[in-house]
């Protein structure tokens, strides 16, 4: 009976939400170990093949020798290492086992057995070699160069490398930024997801910081550099993953704990069991014979399988819902959790700005459909995520988007363009206001020296001056209303809101209000984690505190640690996990993979996660339905007490049997079906975690909880 020892499932990489450097990503085949461990399973097929179509035992014995070879070679190899420094490893066990078996005439299961262990190990090798991949490949998000401004005016490019503080950087538009500094000059707005988890880009004005790696928008930006680039944002994320992967205690299944104690014991026991009779004159046949049974019946297989099957049928039923657990070993840690920690932009809520309310001011003459159009119009040629908002929503409601002409993107402000004749502009809140303010008093102006040349021809012009007057009542109520929009709009706003204002031809049309919208699930996903953790959930975000408290309010959780960095959501969880807590954390971002490799468990969301995140997590919600996160850790719990369940029985047999072959005789066919029958027991209880209604068992009692 074959015995599988480990399984490692590698994820899916998925689109990522924010601008990513090409991935340098390992083939299958360029690992050792994958090409030893196709080379054994092609030998065994082959050998398979030959043995069931009834050739020669030498004929079907070649290829199965290769696939002895090919896949043991390596891990004998390893295990006589490791017996060089006076440890039994699992890997010279697995190799005795299988010679063994092909001593005692059981070519077949030797064979599969070494097959399974080298595509374990293939599959291991590959999910390391992607995540460092990915760690990799972050650092490509830095630029390799950038352009420094000399004392005098001129200009020269340089390694990044070589920057040092209180370098002044051009940053030219579309650029990424070189290195952490501060904004001398230029106005512009920084896409800085990858460090903050923000979903829009920030206004970045004289005075303010900005981070490597970064990407600039329209403007353009003069920066004094301030840390050296070894020590950036981004390479500080770097090293927190790997620090974290390498700090992060050892993880291994129950059974791998105590397998080489259990091991040494079997291996001791045995050689008793065949040399005490030959002490005291048996004879040599009986007592190998003794032997061989006792090792058979005492093998963990009904052990291992104890564990392996319930993990295994629990991946691939979370796998059919949308999760994927990279190993056995992440699916059982996802049971250990009892505090949940979350990110909130792509996690929470979608990462992507949307229009919740269009409001024409009073005397607009428009309604909300047209005013969202003109917006439309005017926002249509940006790249802005804003911009993209808005004519999402004109869309949606199936509205006409007027060709915009004379467009103009101001950095930090909006843009204007003309539509249908009218100059419309769309801009933050306050700064649309005073816009509207600058041309309301320019107007006044002129209608004011109108005033005073219509009152020196009275007679000849007073129907002008009727004119003139009925001007001036127009525009002081203008005025007034854009000198209350500021303060009506962020009245009628819930914290966390962007707030732009529509004016045409410098007068005040309406508002669009935006956000970035919860995800349908939040609050009951939440609800459910508090139900099985007995604690509400933690919210960790890089974003602004208002935007936080917004989604802290509707989703019910009180914890709220907001504008932080990569290496405070760390701090957070390492300070967290010092009170004793188990933590899962819930992340997508580049700005999350830290937190997710210090957690006691990490799942990405895969759909906009980045590279980072979904290699560093233990498992990967596939289509971003966030209620599957508490369902999968109610799984990896049912899992565990299966495993529980099939360690007693397989314990069970296991005594029976040793103890029967050592005070009596048990007969070698027997002690073979008692192993083999504890072992298939085992394995079909495991099995049942495959069935439907494993997986709407616990997403039933979330929804109750």
């Amino acid at each position: 009976m074959v015995c599988p020892v480990s399984a490692t499932l590698a994820p899916r990489p998925t689109p990522a939400r924010t601008p990513q450097a090409p991935r340098r990503r390992t083939r299958v085949l360029a690992l050792p170990e994958a090409r030893w461990a196709l080379a054994a399973l092609i030998a065994f097929l082959l050998g398979l093949a030959l043995d069931l179509g009834g050739a020669p035992g030498w004929v079907y014995g070649i290829p199965y020798t290769v696939a002895y070879v090919a896949g043991g070679w390596e891990p004998a190899l390893e295990g006589l290492r490791a017996l060089r420094e006076k440890t039994l490893d699992v890997d010279l066990l697995m190799i005795v086992a299988a010679l063994g078996a092909a001593a005692i005439g059981q070519v077949l299961d030797g064979a599969l057995l070494i097959v399974i262990f080298a595509t374990s190990g293939a599959l291991e090798a590959l999910a390391t070699a992607r995540t460092a991949d990915s760690v990799r490949g972050l650092l490509d998000l830095a630029p390799t160069t950038a352009t420094r401004v000399r004392d005098d005016g001129t200009e020269d490019t340089v390694p990044t490398a070589d920057l040092a503080v209180g370098d002044v950087l051009l940053i030219r538009p579309g650029e990424r930024i070189g290195a952490d500094g501060t904004v001398l000059d230029g106005v512009s707005e920084a896409d800085q997801a990858t460090i903050t988890g923000e979903p829009l880009p920030v206004v970045k004005r004289p005075g303010d910081d900005v981070f490597a790696g970064t990407l600039n928008g329209t403007g353009s930006l003069r920066v004094r550099v301030e840390r050296d680039p070894a020590d950036s944002v981004i390479a500080r994320i770097v090293t927190l993953v790997e620090e974290a992967s390498r700090t992060k205690a050892p993880t291994q299944l129950f059974i791998e704990k105590i397998e080489q104690r259990y091991a040494v014991g079997v291996v001791a026991a045995t050689l008793a069991v065949f040399g005490i009779p030959l002490l005291f004159g048996a004879a040599l046949t009986d007592a190998l014979l003794r032997a061989m049974t006792f090792m058979i019946v005492a093998s963990p297989c009904a052990v291992v399988l104890a564990t392996m099957p319930p993990l295994l049928s629990a991946i691939a039923n979370a796998g059919r819902h949308g999760v994927l657990v990279k190993s056995a070993v992440a699916m059982e840690r996802l049971g250990e959790i009892d505090t949940a920690a979350l990110d909130k932009t792509g996690t929470l809520t979608e990462g992507a700005p949307e229009v919740t309310a269009v409001r024409p001011l009073p005397g607009s003459g428009l309604d909300a459909d047209r005013l969202l159009a003109l917006a439309a119009a005017a926002e249509n040629p940006s790249e802005h995520p804003l911009a993209r908002a808005i004519v999402a929503a004109a869309r949606a409601r199936e509205l006409p988007v007027a060709v915009a002409e004379d467009f103009v993107a101001t950095p930090g402000e909006g843009v204007a363009a003309t539509v249908d004749g009218r100059r419309v502009t769309v801009g933050r809140v306050r700064d649309a206001v005073y816009s509207a303010r600058d041309s309301v008093s320019s107007t006044r102006d002129a209608v004011s020296g109108t005033w005073g040349a219509v009152s020196g021809s009275q007679d000849a012009v007073s129907s002008s001056q009727d004119a003139v007057s009925s001007t001036w009542d127009v525009v002081s109520g203008t005025q007034d209303a854009a000198s209350g929009t500021p303060d009506a709009v962020s009245g009628e706003q819930p914290r966390g809101t962007t707030v732009v204002t529509v004016t045409g031809d410098g007068i005040p049309l309406g508002t669009l209000a935006l956000t970035d919208r919860l995800r349908p699930d939040a609050p009951a996903t939440t609800a459910a984690l508090t139900a099985l953790t007995g604690t509400a959930p933690v919210l960790l975000t890089g974003d602004n505190a208002d935007t936080a408290a917004r989604v802290a309010e509707a989703t019910g959780l009180t914890d709220v640690r907001a504008e932080l960095l990569p290496e405070d959501k760390v701090k957070a969880v390492y300070e967290i996990q010092q009170t004793g807590r188990k933590v899962l954390f819930v992340g997508d971002g580049v700005n999350d993979a830290p937190a997710l490799a210090a957690a006691h468990s990490g799942v990405a969301m895969g759909r906009a996660g980045s590279d980072l995140a979904l290699e560093t997590a233990d498992a990967v919600v596939v289509r971003d339905e966030l209620a599957t996160v508490p369902s999968v850790v109610r799984l990896s719990r049912t899992a565990r007490r299966l495993v529980k369940q099939n360690l007693v029985i397989a314990g069970t047999f296991i005594t029976v049997l040793v103890v029967w072959d050592l005070v009596g005789h048990l007969p070698l066919p027997l002690g073979v079906a008692g192993h083999e029958g504890s072992t298939v027991l085992v394995g079909l209880n495991g099995l049942r975690l495959l069935r439907e209604s494993a997986w709407r068992s616990g997403t039933a009692q979330d929804n109750r909880g």
